[in-house]
């Protein structure tokens, strides 16, 4: 689909190649692979991680506060999901996802460029929402 300025939106190989880098994230976040975190977040001062308890500014916050947190508890069960690429080197992803015993609903988004050959998360969110 392109809009008006003729932008392609969700290329299905653009949006292939995204899926496969969130997924990638999503098994390193829910086995606690920092090492593979850290590679998908781009390494930069500009990136931005803002967590429901933390605000993280620049790669090296971001992977202190990696290699700090405890890696228990992290398993949880996406409710929903939506990526949608811009062009071939833009895409936003964002799921809402539920933790075993937590009664409040999870909120993730995540802001990806294509770097060279790679796509890096340059800028997060993560967030509680009460039911």
């Amino acid at each position: 689909m392109r809009n008006e300025d003729t932008m392609l939106i969700n290329d299905p190989a653009t949006l292939a190649a995204v899926d496969a880098a969130f997924d990638a994230y999503e098994r390193a976040l829910t086995t606690n692979d920092v090492a593979m975190l850290d590679t998908l977040f781009w390494n930069s001062p500009h990136t931005l991680r803002y967590g429901a308890t933390e605000n993280l500014q620049g790669y090296d916050a971001i992977r202190e506060f990696r290699a700090q947190r405890p890696g228990k508890g992290l398993m949880r069960s996406i409710v929903d999901r939506s990526i949608t690429t811009f062009g071939d080197a833009f895409a936003v992803a964002n799921i809402t996802f539920r933790r075993e015993g937590e009664p409040r609903i999870g909120r993730q988004s995540q802001t990806w460029v294509k770097v060279g050959e790679d796509w890096r998360v340059v800028a997060a969110h993560v967030s509680w929402r009460d039911e």
